[in-house]
Order: structure tokens, then sequence, then C-alpha cells
């Protein structure tokens, strides 16, 4: 298996939602799209997926492969779609959504034990599994932690559920005895580019630590997951780097509020984080109502650009669940949600073997998982499932 060269880390993309800084958000003028439709769509996304994920593997090279016959996605796209899968199977107990998701988290525990440093996620591009020199992005392998956690909350053998959580352990084992910093930001691995704490890679792995939590109980994540959100949310998202919000205005956005989300209960009200992040989000929205396509927003279609739009209704679903204040997001995150669906499945199948349809379709697949199974996405095992919308 090759290492990919050249390759930098691109893990960031753009979209979000509406409001005003400091009054609570309008109810808007977006239709409120129905339950009906939206798991339908839900539910089609899922079944091809599953066939997606299912297909022989070969390892990412470049953007443009559009091979039907083959998987070749970064791992860590991979891993939106099996959180979604994980959430499918909640909703609907079909087998063959946490088959998938099994199948998939396997192999990453497989690719697991090969690399170097032990605890490292092989990404399906870079540094792989035998090799001792190459780029590793901790930032990407959280992202597969996550989906490997996901799996694991849905098992119902404790031996399994273990299997999957003492991967996701080794990799914060990793991450916590090397790349966390005085302060709490995280670095990002072996990421040539920049060896200081980063945004990104303190945001995904802030957000497993807190998983790691909600599944283990452990105090150790939540101080790690904690200090990291105390480190992060100091610098305003606006000015973030390296990859500034200029460079990757939705990918910020996606990465550093589902942190946040994840976040916000173990902070109260009275905090000066909590009010940091509802103030961020604020501006967060402000820029929402200027780029999202289904707000008349005169940019690319996002299977062209700024692919982590289609996850952007996700943090608006998970705010209003969050904070009354935000209630009126969820019929624009509706008329949003709808956007991408028909974007999508207007034509007939999209054609997912292309990587940014892909990448749409994955982070869909969250946003349509949190309106139809609010809260589930960042839930462990212990706390059980949640409720439809």
């Amino acid at each position: 298996m090759k290492p990919i060269h050249g390759l930098r880390v691109w893990l960031i993309f753009g979209l979000a939602a509406l409001a005003t800084a400091s009054a609570p958000v309008a109810a808007g003028d977006a239709p409120r799209i129905s339950t009906r439709s939206f798991r339908a769509d839900f539910l089609k996304f899922c079944d091809l997926a599953v066939r997606e994920l299912n297909k022989p593997l070969t390892p990412f090279y470049s953007r443009t492969d559009d091979d039907p016959t083959t998987h070749h996605m970064p791992f860590f796209e991979d891993a939106h779609a099996v959180r979604a899968l994980a959430v499918a199977h909640d909703m609907t107990g079909r087998r063959r959504y946490l088959d998938t998701a099994r199948r998939w988290s396997d192999l990453m525990i497989v690719y697991q034990r090969g690399m170097n440093p032990p605890g490292a996620y092989y990404m399906n591009h870079q540094r792989a599994p035998g090799q001792t020199t190459g780029q590793w992005n901790l930032a990407d392998s959280a992202s597969i932690g996550m989906g490997v956690l996901a799996t694991a909350t849905r098992c119902k053998s404790p031996a399994e559920r273990e299997r999957y959580v003492a991967s996701a352990r080794a990799l914060a084992k990793l991450t916590m005895e090397n790349y966390v910093r005085p302060g709490g930001g995280i670095s990002n691995g072996l990421w040539p580019e920049y060896d200081g704490p980063w945004w990104a890679s303190t945001a995904i792995f802030g957000t497993l630590a807190f998983l790691l939590h909600e599944e283990t109980g452990e105090a150790r994540y939540l101080d790690c997951a904690k200090a990291a959100l105390r480190w992060l949310v100091q610098t305003d998202f606006r000015d973030f780097k390296p990859i500034t919000f200029q460079q990757r205005p939705s990918g910020i956005l996606f990465y550093t509020f589902e942190f946040y989300l994840a976040g916000l209960k173990h902070f109260p009200p009275e905090t000066p984080e909590h009010q940091a992040i509802l103030k961020q989000f604020d501006a967060a929205l402000e820029w929402m109502a200027q780029h999202q396509k289904s707000r008349g927003a005169a940019v690319p279609d996002y299977t062209e650009k700024n692919v982590d739009m289609a996850g952007l209704p996700y943090l608006m679903y998970g705010f209003a669940r969050s904070n009354p204040r935000y209630r009126g997001l969820v019929a624009l995150a509706d008329g949003e949600l709808d956007y991408i669906g028909r974007l999508l499945l207007g034509r007939g199948e999209p054609n997912v073997s292309r990587l940014m349809v892909w990448e749409v379709m994955t982070w869909g697949m969250m946003s349509y998982a949190e309106r139809l199974r609010p809260g589930a996405l960042l839930r462990g095992s212990r706390s059980g499932e949640t409720p439809a919308r």
C-alpha cells in the first residue's frame, strides 16, 4: 500500500445559518418539511452508503477519481457516514446499517494495529501501516475514532463494545501523552506544516474526548476535552490559523461548533466559556444567513465548493435543541436540508464515487441524523437511545 505524497490537510469545508449577535433567533420564513420526507431521503442515503462502503477498497490518491467499482475515500470522510448509519440503526433496527459500521470499524482496527506511532489510525492516505515515515494527522484520526466509537455504542455484547472502545482509547492515549500542549490546545500529530496547537485537531479530538467520557464515564477524558475547549474558545473562529476562515469557512464552522455543541452541557450558562460559545455561534449564524444556498446565496452548489455546508444544519438543529433562543433555527435548517436532498436526488441516484458528492452526502447524513434523532450523534451506550423528533 503506497502512501500519498503531496497531499495537504484539507479536512475543512463550509456552511452555516442565521441570527443576530445578541438577540434570540427569529422563526424565519423557511418552510418546515415533513419528518416522513426527511426519513425517506435519509434512508436512501444510508442505503447508498452501505453499498459504497462495501465495495473493494483502494487508497485515496486523487480528488477526481470517480471509479464506481471501488471505494477510494479518506477514512475520515467515511466516519461521517458510519456515525449516521449508527443512528439509522437506532431508528430502524436494520441489521445492515450496524453490520456495515462494524465491518468498517473492524478494518480501522486492523490497520491501527500496524500503525506507527501505536494507536494512530490509518487515514487511507499518507503514512500507512508498517511505515515509519510520512505525514500522519491527528485531526483525521480523531474523526475515524468517532466512527469506531459510534459503532461501539450500538453493540449489545459488552466484549464487542469494549473492543471498539479500546481502539478509540488507544488513539486517546497516544494523543494525551504526546500532542496535548500546555494550556489545553492539541497539535495535529505528525503534520509537517505546523507543529503547534491547532484549532482543527483541538476541536476534533476534543469532541472525541467528550464522547469517550460519555461512553466510559472516565474523568480524564472530560478533563482533557474541557481544557481543549477553554483553549480554543479564547480565539474567535474567524481568527483561526493556519487554514483560515477565509480559506475554509464552512469546515471551520462544522468542526468547531460540533465540539462546542458536545461540550456545552459541561459548562453552565453563567460560565465565560458558555457565553463565549453562544457569542461565537451568533457570529457563525450571521455568516450562514449570507452563504446558505437555500436562503438565496449566490454561491456554487455544495458538490462544487464548501462540501461541509451540508453538515451545518446538524449544528443548527443541535443548538436549537440545546438553547431555546435558537428554536427558530429548526425551520431554517429544514429548508437547507431540503435543498441538500434535492441537490443530491433531484436528477436520480447521485454518483457517490465522486469525492465531493460523497462528502456532501455524508455530511448531509449527519444533519438528517440530528433532525430525526436529536442528540443521537453524541450519545454513549450508557445514555441510551434518544427519542425521535
